[in-house]
């Protein structure tokens, strides 16, 4: 973000600075084009068989003179443009690096068998977002098997949420009629939202639509009232205000565009939700991820290139550092140790105090290691006061 930030700074220096040219330029040229129309009309008014006289000779020089210097302040200000321009590309170059192998494993994808999990996972992505032909054409072209592509109804909800975001909620309400007892089981809001947005598009139609209004409300609220009276009673309230139109009313919040992209995302997490798949797409989720560490990557093999450990990069199959991403990127309840900073393994499983404090069994052994008295091994939680027999501790899994 910082370095986006320093290349937009000088992004704005040569916006600024051209607009002060252009400015500028505009000015000079339209009081030069005057200046030359006066020595214009003041030869057209002399006799065509006179001589030229000793001041229009003056006001010829004099104008070709204010001419040259004009033009050469406009090339050397067309000059220092240049070198403004030229400080955006470095700043580029200083700030972003094009060449992030660095940062990856070369020989990843060298196996046959990582290519066609790597041809998967685009083409499960293609499936996801509807591009079918698309997904089709690189299972053709990669050599998949059709039924390594494992289906997924993510396609009908992404359609269906574009179609909200489009403000047709016909695919939606369809939808969500059809999962109706599910969704109510699951507490969710969706379908009285999308029945909300269809009661506001009745009712831009104005005093004449007030009828067909209240229809649309009779049919669809009564099984939402419980869980929602006041909204509803908000809904109803509009109707007093159609004459002068819900945009000048209390209840202009209602028309504002958030109200269909709450919605949307709404229908897009419940249903996941409800159908048991996860929301974004694997690969979505890669890239994602690996853009928020790319940063803190480059920073760090740049420090092990300088110090030359590149080795310890390379020779193992985990990153050095720990990432710390977003939390919408954690999928996974993986301990890591706060002792050993280690992710727990099946050989190295957590282990659970009795005081509560979880700890891997690699740390286990090692604080318990020489903590002798009266002859029975003691072990002091490093996190809070107790003490107890490190046999007392109990595997736990998550």
């Amino acid at each position: 973000m910082d370095s986006c930030q320093a290349v937009e700074k000088e992004i704005d220096k040569v916006i600024q600075k051209f607009s002060g040219i252009q400015s500028h330029s505009t000015r000079v040229l339209d009081d030069t084009i005057k200046y030359i129309e006066q020595l214009k009309s003041s030869i057209e008014e002399a006799p065509e068989d006179g001589e030229v006289t000793p001041g229009q000779i003056g006001l010829w020089r004099d104008a070709m003179n204010k001419t040259k210097e004009k033009l050469q302040r406009l090339t050397t200000e067309h000059r220092d443009l240049h070198g403004t321009v030229s400080k955006v590309g470095k700043s580029i170059d200083r700030n972003l690096i094009a060449d992030f192998t660095a940062t990856s494993r070369i020989d990843l994808f060298e196996s046959e068998k990582n290519i066609k999990l790597l041809d998967n996972i685009i083409a499960q992505h293609f499936h996801r977002q509807g591009m079918d032909d698309i997904a089709e054409t690189l299972i053709k072209e990669s050599g998949l098997a059709q039924e390594q592509i494992t289906p997924e109804p993510y396609a009908e909800l992404h359609r269906i949420w574009e179609a909200i975001q489009n403000h047709n909620l016909g695919p939606a309400l369809e939808w969500a009629t059809r999962f109706s007892a599910e969704l109510e089981a699951k507490q969710s809001a969706l379908e009285f939202k999308l029945h909300r947005l269809a009661f506001i598009q009745i009712l831009n139609g104005g005093v004449q639509s007030q009828t067909e209004a209240i229809h649309y409300a009779r049919l669809n609220f009564s099984k939402f009232v419980n869980r929602f009276e006041k909204e509803i009673q908000t809904l109803m309230g509009t109707l007093i205000y159609l004459p002068m139109g819900i945009d000048n009313s209390p209840y202009k919040f209602l028309m504002a565009p958030e109200m269909w992209i709450e919605a949307a995302d709404t229908f897009l997490k419940d249903s996941c939700n409800l159908l048991g798949i996860i929301k974004d797409s694997p690969l979505s989720v890669i890239v994602n991820a690996g853009g928020t560490a790319l940063p803190a990557l480059l920073s760090l093999k740049q420090v092990m290139q300088s110090r030359q450990v590149t080795s310890i990069w390379s020779g193992r199959d985990e990153l050095p550092i720990e990432i710390d991403l977003d939390p919408e990127h954690r999928y996974h309840s993986i301990f890591a140790c706060p002792i050993l900073r280690q992710q727990s393994t099946e050989e190295n499983p957590p282990m659970k105090l009795t005081c509560g404090h979880v700890i891997s069994r690699d740390a286990l052994n090692k604080l318990s290691n020489g903590s002798v008295m009266n002859n029975t091994y003691r072990l002091k939680c490093p996190y809070c006061p107790s003490e107890m027999n490190p046999n007392d501790a109990k595997l736990i899994y998550f």
